[in-house]
């Protein structure tokens, strides 16, 4: 199996720099990832760094806890548009959720959903701080609101994505909608776990280390 075309190559830490984030990109040009997903500052950076390659830009909104008003969210979804984005990972509000505002979340989605049009949507529900009921409704709303991948984490919460949940979002989904995998996934095996369960996005700033095995692999044949 090709892991490169599953692989979202990420940097999302405070202290990137201008650098950092142009290594990224020949990185995930050299490497052949899908996307590269970054904070939305950088989106420019990287279309002129990606100079048209295969390589798709995500950028990250409301990142990392959601907790902005739908405004802000839309406004920044809008700015990494015009710098050049092709996809949108979203993090929803989870003390909406909580508060069982499911309304409030659904029409959130549905607003940048609006907004970016056939731009790929994710909607990261940050599934450490959820039961499994939250979980299962965080899920439901995002296939009501029409998005294109349910993210399972931001990476900067106390948990990244856990096996379990994704067949948990898995049952959910039954292929509405797709499922991108983030969070602690360092190694291949692992890689190759979450996709056997319906993952078909795996957001990991390893991407490196789990391709270079494969190829080791392939070069011992």
């Amino acid at each position: 199996m090709n892991l490169s075309k599953y692989i979202d190559h990420t940097l999302l830490k405070a202290t990137a720099t201008e650098a950092d984030i142009i290594q990224l990109c020949k990185e995930a040009i050299k490497y052949k990832f899908y996307a590269v997903c970054v904070n939305s500052c950088y989106v420019e950076l990287c279309k002129e760094t990606l100079n048209n390659s295969a390589v798709k830009i995500a950028a990250v909104i409301g990142f990392p806890l959601g907790a902005m008003d739908t405004l802000s969210k839309i406004n920044e979804a809008k700015g990494a548009l015009i710098g050049g984005a092709d996809e949108i990972d979203m993090v929803i509000n989870i003390g909406f959720l909580k508060d069982k505002k499911y309304d409030l979340i659904e029409n959130e989605i549905k607003r940048i959903r609006k907004i970016i049009g056939n731009k790929t949507l994710k909607v990261i529900i940050e599934t450490c701080y959820l039961t499994d009921e939250e979980k299962k409704t965080a899920t439901q709303l995002t296939i009501n609101a029409k998005a294109d991948f349910v993210k399972t984490s931001t990476g900067f919460g106390t948990g990244g994505a856990t096996l379990e949940d994704v067949k948990l979002i898995r049952s959910i989904t039954q292929n509405k909608i797709q499922i991108k995998a983030s969070g602690g996934i360092r190694d291949r095996e692992t890689a190759l776990k979450y996709i056997e369960l319906g993952a078909t996005r795996i957001g990991t700033s390893n991407g490196i280390e789990i391709v270079k095995k494969q190829l080791s692999n392939q070069d011992n044949y």
